[in-house]
């Protein structure tokens, strides 16, 4: 039986996520990304720099951002930092190609983007004369000048230099628990990709849920994401799991292959790890013979996108010793809804319901 939070009517995501571990976990680790540490203290800081950033360039309440980030630190500050202020940030495929990318700047009419430096160029192709986009900030720019310094792109700011001059302090914006929050887009299946609209109590919905009946996830664990932050699936993974609860969370920003992977669960000790049934093929691929690796932290690893077969599930448990709990979710539901469990997971299904949500099958299917 799950008992969701007697939230107050006016409330925002960020006061559960960033400032209740405020003096509580100030020193603890929320995120370790290519070697470095951010602490719980910096994380807030730096979230609350961001909504400052954003509200000294003129984003109010209800405007979109579009967080175009790899997966790094500065795409928690952007998003937090958005819906800190009452903006709405929208989290967007780095994969997508310009002209797709411009679909979404217009059908959110973004007015900034907030993007990693390898991908200024192709946000700024994107949003090339759109009459609402206002402002492109690039983090992680790299871009050498004549003295020496790193600049960013000519027509964008620093998104880092922005969260410089600002404050570290920021009051949330008066948003209720029912206003808008984010949004993520569809992959397009079915035609053009549609924008979910989630709302600010929906994270923590989906963390006293998921989070905490299936995962059980404590401040002890390490989350580990291979699925991409802007995904619904990594964004919850990767983010709001362990945010709720004061865990860490492991950010890999380079292309995923085998190698980096297994060295990073081996150097980072993570107890969880999220990917999909492709890549746990990719693993399974490596070589046993002499296998390098050590992954004895991970208590048991999640699948969601597609169906896990049973195969892989079967060779992932013998090879490892853990389990690969498989489910269902989707961008619309935000996460997943229907998970096998620790301890009782069954190759080849997709599990039971989870606490907190209802399902039933409404039609049948035939033959053809």
């Amino acid at each position: 039986m799950i008992r969701l939070p007697d939230l107050p009517d006016r409330y925002n995501a960020a006061t559960t996520f960033i400032d209740a571990h405020r003096g509580v976990r100030d020193s603890a680790i929320a995120i370790r990304c290519q070697g470095r540490s951010v602490t719980y203290a910096e994380l807030a800081a730096n979230v609350d720099r961001a909504g400052n950033a954003l509200r000294e360039l003129g984003i109010r309440m209800e405007q979109r951002v579009v967080v175009l980030c790899l997966d790094s630190p500065a795409f928690v500050y952007a998003f937090f930092g958005a819906l800190k202020i009452g903006a709405i940030p929208v989290p967007t495929n780095t994969l997508l190609t310009a002209a797709d990318l411009r679909y979404i700047l217009e059908d959110t009419r973004a007015v900034a983007v907030v993007v990693s430096a390898p991908l200024a160029a192709k946000a700024l192709e994107a949003g090339a004369k759109l009459p609402h986009l206002r402002h492109v900030l690039v983090t992680g720019a790299t871009v050498a000048t004549a003295t020496g310094t790193a600049e960013p792109p000519v027509g964008t700011l620093s998104f880092e230099a922005a969260l410089a001059a600002a404050s570290p302090e920021l009051t949330p914006a008066d948003t209720s628990r029912d206003d808008a929050c984010f949004w993520l887009y569809s992959s397009g299946t079915t035609g053009f990709p549609k924008g979910a609209v989630h709302l600010q109590h929906d994270m923590l919905y989906c963390a006293e849920t998921y989070g905490r009946a299936v995962l059980a996830t404590t401040e002890r664990d390490r989350h580990f994401t291979v699925s991409p932050l802007f995904h619904a699936y990594g964004l919850g993974n990767g983010v709001f799991f362990p945010f709720r609860v004061g865990a860490s969370t492991v950010y890999k920003p380079e292309r995923s292959t085998a190698d980096v992977v297994f060295g990073l669960i081996q150097a980072e000790r993570p107890s969880i790890l999220f990917t999909a049934p492709t890549f746990y093929a990719a693993l399974l691929a490596y070589p046993e013979a002499d296998f390098p690796y050590d992954l004895s932290s991970l208590r048991f690893a999640v699948s969601a996108g597609e169906a896990l077969p049973k195969p892989l599930f079967d060779q992932w448990k013998a090879r490892f010793g853990t389990e690969i709990l498989d489910g269902i979710g989707s961008t619309e539901m935000l996460h997943i809804f229907i998970s096998n469990f620790p301890g009782r997971a069954k190759g080849g299904t997709s599990g039971t319901v989870v606490p907190g949500y209802r399902a039933k099958i409404v039609d049948t299917l035939r033959a053809a």
